[in-house]
């Protein structure tokens, strides 16, 4: 149980949720908005999350789409984990969320509750990264476009009273050769070490990482040396930790060293795995 009472909202439409949102700010309230709310409780019980008036957005129509639309993945940003465990067409995104705590957790955890949550693990968001994907956003100014590579810097960059609609991926992206790996030291469902997502595209390999640092990121500084084959693997890997954005965390989960002995390790198993070998 949460040590406070707030309101709920359902709207049934974006206008409508925007309007409630500009609403309650004018009443000088503190509304959040609610996609699968598993955050919302597990920080509000810890008195690090507070509200007094909850927007759901489930049952906004736009925000429950997944389908194709013009060669492009549309994913509605109120979908359940669990949805791409049973509809498996896009692969990397299924294999890095089925490790998302216990399959319980991910009926009710949301790809955009997720993405946007203050947990700075967020393995989620590693997919739509390494596929050029785009992000749909809505609020008081209108509804946008933008790719997630450029509003996604440690977590999405939302203005006062937007959220998120939509993830857009390009269909081109779904069949490519991929691989995701989690490390954890403790129980199988337990927080993880690190995540590491991988993409080949067009022999070009690319990686994004969580829990390497406090939040989740791509880097084309690191993939640069990653896919630099006139050097041993070994030596590609190293040079790449240069470009690691820091602080690599340290905490219960790991030590910063015993992480990039980890880190090294499974980049050198990818880049084997997608067939990034040195030249000969």
């Amino acid at each position: 149980m949460l040590s406070y009472n707030f309101d709920y909202y359902k709207p049934k439409s974006i206008k409508e949720a925007i309007e409630l949102y500009q609403t309650l700010k004018s009443q000088e309230r503190k509304p959040l908005y609610y996609g699968g709310g598993t955050e919302i409780l597990t920080l509000g019980r810890m008195n690090y999350v507070y509200t007094d008036a909850i927007i759901d957005l489930k049952g906004i129509p736009d925000c429950k789409v997944f389908g194709f639309q013009n060669n492009e993945l549309i994913i509605g940003s109120t979908l359940s984990l669990s949805v791409f465990e049973e509809n498996n067409v896009f692969p990397l995104l299924t294999n890095t969320s089925k490790e998302i705590a216990d399959y319980t957790s991910r009926n009710t955890i949301t790809i955009g509750g997720n993405i946007c949550g203050q947990i700075f693990y967020r393995e989620s968001v590693l997919p739509f990264l390494l596929s050029d994907s785009s992000v749909i956003i809505a609020g008081p100014k209108g509804t946008r476009k933008e790719f997630i590579n450029e509003v996604f810097h440690k977590e999405l960059r939302l203005d006062d009273g937007e959220f998120l609609v939509q993830i857009v991926t390009e269909k081109e992206y779904l069949k490519a050769k991929h691989i995701s790996v989690k490390k954890r030291q403790q129980w199988k469902t337990g927080y993880p070490l690190l995540t590491v997502a991988s993409l080949k595209k067009d022999g070009i390999i690319r990686f994004a990482f969580s829990g390497v640092c406090p939040y989740p990121f791509r880097s084309i500084q690191m993939e640069n040396k990653l896919n630099d084959k006139s050097f041993s693997l070994k030596d590609r890997v190293l040079a790449s930790f240069e470009y690691l954005p820091g602080p690599i965390l340290n905490d219960i989960e790991g030590s910063d060293e015993y992480r990039l002995f980890v880190l090294e390790n499974t980049l050198s198993n990818i880049l084997s795995y997608l067939g990034g070998e040195e030249l000969e």
